[in-house]
């Protein structure tokens, strides 16, 4: 008998940090212990940033050489400048040049040896299975990487449920309720994906709906037409998380809960004292661990509203007064490019930042542009974080059991204020004294049992994942029974 070859997963994503990170990690769950290969397929300004030094248009970095990375064009290698440059303009030319360097990576990559056997692409990329499909990819799927409520809203929208939405946003009241997602309790708008509140095509996201529509149309079983193969979903969650949005998808999409995908779940201890990893930012060394190492346990404020969401001054001053009536110590970070077309308002903030750190605030304050996310939520120290929701933090944050205080931001972050867990509070300033609680016990030891309770729900979902594992490469991957 013939024998089958080596399932190798192609993840392609867009150039953002909330879409590489992920990726990195499902590439390295797919792989650990398994035989197969990955390659995470990211556009080239994306891939320049990552490895800088490297010339090649492939490299083979992790995991004895199972894991690898290519580079494709997105007709922007420069990168994309939300100052200059238009949404609606870069997705046309992504799905274009995508398209074309994407096909030219499967062939390479079959030419070497190293045949795709199952395409996955991450949010806002529909077009990379019809590629995939062209280029004989036996598998195609989408990797879900925000909550799988949020893709039971988009759906249950674009079936039915857009009229009822829409009103709602007109009226102009964010606590105005919508019964969108059947079985489930109604939500407010500003609960609801904020896309799916946008009322006019003049807004600069509008194109978002018809890639979500198109999106939609691809996932639901039969809509591919012509006999073609089912496109998966592998949601980055775990039942115990999000078992009634799972359960509300299951008739109408082949939907897989492969989560949560952190590779650090799985890894060894001295994995976890690695280099810092290859993002799109670069990191402030490692002399934020160190300082975390001379705090007591569970003390300090970590405060991140991730790689795209940007703080406005007064969202900054009022995060600094909180933390000088906190009186606890805070880990702060603040890209480089948080306020890039504001001088004026980016120096304001760098004093802010600054005043709060040098503040007697009960064992100072440190700013960072970047770090390693997942190492600090994961160190003793931390007890508090203040998050802008978004899923990748969401659900680090339950894995590692650190309460969150919630400042959404856009897009599904309102959810999860609600949906993961978070405390519902604006900004923290507010909350000041419920800070204290949480570096210092009372309410918030509470708080902070109840995402112990995540966590171990999260690390029995890992513990879980090895059958897991084979079952999603068998469904999609070609893997042998």
């Amino acid at each position: 008998m013939a024998r089958r070859q080596q399932a190798h997963f192609l993840i392609v994503t867009y150039p953002s940090q909330g879409h590489v990170t992920p990726a990195r990690h499902l590439a390295r769950r797919l792989v650990h212990g398994a035989g197969v290969r990955a390659t995470v397929c990211v556009p080239v300004s994306a891939f320049r940033k990552m490895f800088p030094a490297d010339d090649g248009e492939v490299v083979v970095e992790e995991e004895g050489g199972a894991v690898a990375y290519a580079a494709y064009s997105d007709g922007y290698d420069g990168g994309f400048d939300r100052a200059v440059d238009d949404h609606t303009r870069y997705m046309a030319q992504l799905s274009t040049v995508g398209a074309r360097t994407v096909a030219g990576v499967l062939r390479r990559l079959r030419g070497e040896g190293r045949p795709v056997t199952c395409a996955v692409y991450t949010l806002l990329l529909p077009w990379v299975a019809g590629v995939a499909r062209d280029h004989g990819v036996g598998a195609v799927a989408v990797f879900w990487i925000q909550p799988t409520t949020a893709l039971a809203a988009y759906y249950h929208y674009f079936r039915g449920g857009r009229d009822a939405v829409v009103a709602a946003a007109a009226s102009g009241d964010a606590s105005a309720e919508v019964n969108l997602l059947p079985g489930l309790p109604p939500l407010r708008v500003r609960d609801i994906p904020s896309f799916l509140a946008i009322t006019s095509d003049d807004d600069p996201f509008a194109f978002v709906l018809s890639e979500f529509a198109e999106l939609i149309d691809t996932l639901e079983r039969g809509g591919g037409g012509g006999g073609e193969l089912p496109t998966y979903v592998l949601a980055n969650t775990f039942d115990a998380m999000e078992r009634d949005a799972l359960a509300s998808l299951r008739p109408h999409i082949d939907v897989v809960a492969v989560g949560p995908v952190l590779s650090f779940l799985h890894d060894a201890d001295e994995t976890k004292t690695a280099s810092s990893p290859n993002d799109l930012f670069d990191h402030d060394g490692g002399g934020y661990l160190d300082w975390l190492g001379t705090k007591p346990a569970r003390s300090v404020v970590y405060i991140s509203f991730g790689s795209s969401s940007v703080m406005s001054k007064n969202q900054v001053a009022e995060i600094a007064a909180a933390m000088a009536e906190s009186k606890k110590p805070f880990l702060w970070v603040i890209r480089k490019d948080n306020c890039k077309d504001d001088d004026d308002d980016n120096e304001a903030i760098k004093k802010l930042v600054a005043a709060a750190a040098a503040a007697d605030t009960g064992g100072g304050g440190m700013a960072v542009e970047w770090c390693d996310q997942a190492r600090v939520l994961s160190h003793a120290s931390v007890g508090c974080f203040v998050t802008h929701c978004g899923w990748n933090s969401t659900v680090e944050a339950v894995a590692c059991g650190v309460p969150v205080v919630a400042a959404p931001q856009y897009s599904d972050q309102g959810h999860q204020r609600v949906g993961g867990g978070a405390d519902r509070g604006r900004l923290p300033r507010r909350r000041a004294r419920g800070g204290r609680r949480r570096g210092g016990g009372g309410a918030g030891e509470v708080r902070g049992r109840r995402h112990v309770g995540g966590r171990g729900g999260a690390r029995r979902g890992v513990e879980g994942g090895g059958a897991r594992r084979r079952g999603t490469r068998r469904r999609v991957g070609e893997e042998p029974e």
